[in-house]
Formats: structure tokens, C-alpha cells, sequence
């Protein structure tokens, strides 16, 4: 690997212009690596995905990402079922990828170290999901559908509607720290509306919150499903099922402690396929993926075995 783009979030992490700084000295580290590298910063969402597939199709024989696992997420969506790797350089909230294959977060480091990563094939997950005109952050199909790749997670219900009502002034001033006052905000208000879960082993469940995780990681540093790996053929799910407000203060508990899974209520199951769908039609259950809110139910998630190369220690 000689020749490589790294794209980067310009706003991405709670100091963009320290990030900025340590980005360029990380393209110098690669350049003084013997690296030919070029950088590309984003100008907008969804546009990640763009200079990925561009840089792939102009003979790029790496891309790096540096930024959070939005960012990431773009990328990796205009690289899926590619060969060209994809490497990362933490730079945003949670980096909850990086926490996983065990990169520095800190990016001049993590480049520092690149010339020693090795490229492993890995599984993807896929959302696919009905949509009216098409959706700004999937890949609209002629049927009406758009689908998007993803890596660490698809949240379901509760956690997407907290990512929904969190502002991007809050994300960027207070990081992960947001996500957790606008959690708490929503514990008091969201109606956690049951919808049903589909598995592909045919059995049907009502819940209220839904995590397909590819990753241990839960927004970097909470274990829902602890046997969850990027290289496993398979999601591992946490669903919770009641819609009593309260009992969610108790799940929140007991996931820090990491004995949520004594509950009765709580079921962890592996699966290759996920069906989502509401219970009523009057009902808007959301999603997102790697963090990022995507669409509404129903939704169609599963593993799409050899889908990505990507670079780790």
C-alpha cells in the first residue's frame, strides 16, 4: 500500500480545530512513512460516501477515515464489497470501532502505527427499509426502498429516538455526555411503543428497544451484548420489552453493572436476519446505525458475509 486518500470530519469530536491540527500531523507521519497521501475533508452529510467511492474508483490503494462512527459509516458504505481497505483514525464522539480493534484514539498515534496493520475480511450488517422519495442517508432502490451498510450497531426504538432529538449543538459541545442528558431527558418522555422483532429463526417478539450489535461496545463504553464480535457471521441482539417508563431506570442500572441480562424482560439472542415492523400504522418507530438516525419502521436488518477489508493491529 503505497497510495491513500484519508477523508476526514472537519467538525467531528468536541475540538474540531485541535482535531485539524492533529490530522495534519498525522498525513505528515504517513508522508514520512514513504506514504503518497491526500486530504480530503467532508463538506457535508453523505458526502464521505462520495470521496470514498471516488478515491476507490481513481486507484486509491487505501482510504483512511478520520472522524466519529458517523463519519466512518459513510465511508464504509462507499467501500462495502470493495477491496480496497479502509483504515481508521479515531476523531469523534464514542469511536466505537476504534475502542473494538483496540486503535489509539488519538489519531497522530494511530497513524503512527499503520505500516504494522493487517487487512481482514469482515461481515457488514444491512438495513433496508421502505422510504417515499428516497432517503438523504441510505441508497434509494428503484422499488421505493433505500438500504445503508453498517458496522457497530442498529438501535431500534428508544436509542434512535434520543439520537433523533439530540441537537448538534449539544453533540458537538458535550460529546457522549449529550447522549446521556438527552437519554434521561426522553426517559420521561418517549411513549416506548412496543414493535414486533422477527428473527430469522421464525420466532416473533414484542419489544420496546432493540440493538442488533456487530460490536461489545454500546456508544463506546456500555456492554449490551458482551459475546458480540465485528468477525462473527451474525448479530447479537439485546431486546428490551417493557414499556413502562420506570423499568427502563432500572435497565440503565443494571446495563452498568452488566447484569441486565438477569432480567426476564431482557433477552439477548443471536441472529443473522432481523425483521422490525410497528404495530400500528400510526406508529413512527425509528432507527439508526453507527449512531446516526436512518429511517423508520419497518425495517429488514442482516449480515452480509466478505463485505469489507478493513485494517487493524
Amino acid at each position: 500500500m503505497k497510495k491513500g486518500t484519508l477523508i476526514y470530519n472537519p467538525i467531528a469530536g468536541r475540538r474540531p480545530a485541535a482535531r485539524q491540527r492533529e490530522i495534519r500531523k498525522a498525513v505528515e507521519v504517513l508522508r514520512s512513512a514513504g506514504l503518497e497521501m491526500e486530504l480530503t475533508p467532508t463538506a457535508g452529510p453523505a458526502m464521505a460516501h462520495e470521496l470514498a467511492e471516488q478515491a476507490a474508483a481513481n486507484g486509491a490503494d487505501f482510504i483512511l477515515a478520520c472522524g466519529g462512527d458517523g463519519t466512518i459509516n459513510e465511508v464504509l458504505n462507499g467501500l462495502a464489497n470493495r477491496k480496497v481497505p479502509l483504515g481508521i483514525l479515531p476523531g469523534g464522539t464514542a469511536n466505537i470501532l476504534a475502542r473494538e480493534v483496540g486503535l489509539p484514539l488519538d489519531p497522530v498515534r494511530a497513524a503512527a502505527q499503520i505500516a504494522r496493520w493487517s487487512p481482514q475480511r469482515i461481515p457488514l450488517g444491512k438495513a433496508t427499509w421502505r422510504t417515499d422519495g428516497g432517503s438523504p442517508n441510505g441508497a434509494p432502490s428503484q422499488n421505493g426502498s433505500s438500504s445503508r451498510y453498517f458496522i457497530s450497531v442498529a438501535g431500534v426504538g428508544y436509542d434512535a429516538h434520543v439520537v433523533y432529538k439530540l441537537s448538534l449543538k449539544m453533540k458537538l459541545s458535550w460529546g457522549v455526555a449529550g447522549y446521556i442528558v438527552e437519554a434521561l431527558r426522553q426517559a420521561f418522555r418517549y411513549p416506548f411503543q412496543g414493535f414486533s422483532c422477527r428473527t430469522d429463526d421464525g420466532q416473533e417478539r414484542v419489544v420496546t428497544f432493540a440493538a442488533a450489535q456487530r460490536a461489545r461496545n454500546y456508544g463506546g463504553w456500555l456492554h449490551l451484548t458482551p459475546n458480540a464480535r465485528y468477525f462473527h457471521d451474525r448479530f447479537n441482539l439485546c431486546l428490551f420489552k417493557s414499556k413502562n417508563r420506570a423499568r427502563y431506570f432500572l435497565y440503565a442500572a443494571l446495563v452498568l453493572a452488566r447484569q441486565h441480562f438477569r432480567l426476564k424482560d431482557v433477552e439477548l439472542v443471536e441472529a443473522r436476519k432481523l425483521c422490525c415492523a410497528a404495530l400500528a400504522a400510526s406508529d413512527i418507530i425509528r432507527f439508526e446505525l453507527d449512531g446516526e438516525l436512518a429511517g423508520t419502521l419497518p425495517a429488514t436488518f442482516e449480515i452480509v458475509p466478505d463485505a469489507l477489508t478493513l485494517l487493524v493491529p
